[in-house]
């Protein structure tokens, strides 16, 4: 016969080692992308606009990429994901609204040979791709995915690294999953000069606390992007002929 569990067979066990799941309501999902948003605008007018002389503006940017990847990675993680189809809608949308953003985006400058990196929406669409392969278990093409894609894209493999980490933690909640995603923030400091991004952590775990009512927009983020960026752009034609200069 089976020994039957009793309160101190159960005291025994390490309990106090295990992760507690992650679980955040569909409302403050959107609200925290839509709040990643906010921060992305006001990092992006700093930077645009004003050539990146506001310290606190630039701070509050380097919160808003673990937002979206924390948002894309949660809802990817979902069950049923990869049987209804997700990942190639995702994929898509992502793939047309960068290649959108892709002529503006070059024309504000900042980047290197004036095409490198591609924008964040291929950032997102990368991880996309790494989760779709880990999922289908096609383990060799997804490395192959995360190499070259996190090489091409902003923030590079931390940002899609992380991705992979929220994603893990959110299907099994685990100390390596864990450990990944807080090395991932924390080797953005080679990118950012700064550890601002580890800010999006508390943030993340104060929305686990809330839940808000928002209905889901699902592609006026997408649109969002390149037109919040042909804005800006259209806003500097005025400046530059009164004499202000971008860098």
């Amino acid at each position: 016969m089976d020994t039957p569990v009793t309160p101190a067979h159960t005291a025994t066990r390490p309990h106090s080692l295990a992760l507690p799941r992650l679980v955040i309501a569909d409302g403050t999902i959107e609200a925290l992308k839509w709040l990643g948003v906010a921060l992305m605008t006001i990092d992006h007018i700093n930077k645009y606009l004003f050539n990146e002389t506001n310290t606190a503006a630039f701070a509050a940017g380097r919160i808003a990429m673990p937002i979206f990847t924390f948002v894309l990675a949660y809802n990817l993680a979902r069950p049923g994901t990869l049987e209804r189809g997700v990942y190639p809608r995702t994929a898509l949308r992502l793939t047309v609204f960068g290649l959108l953003a892709t002529p503006v985006f070059m024309a504000l400058g900042g980047l290197l040979a004036g095409v490198y990196p591609l924008n964040i929406m291929f950032t997102l669409l990368a991880g996309t791709a790494v989760l779709y392969l880990v999922e289908r278990r096609a383990k060799v093409a997804a490395v192959a995915a995360f190499v070259v894609g996190g090489a091409v894209v902003e923030f590079w493999w931390p940002a899609v690294g992380f991705c992979v980490a929220v994603w893990l933690y959110t299907r099994s909640p685990g100390w390596r999953s864990l450990g990944l995603g807080l090395a991932c923030c924390a080797s953005l400091w080679a990118i950012n000069g700064n550890l601002w991004v580890l800010a999006s952590l508390p943030i993340i775990l104060v929305a686990t606390r809330f839940d808000l009512t928002l209905p889901r927009a699902r592609c006026a983020f997408y649109a969002y992007y390149p037109l919040h960026l042909s804005a800006l752009w259209l806003i500097r034609i005025p400046m530059a002929k009164a004499g202000y200069l971008f860098f």
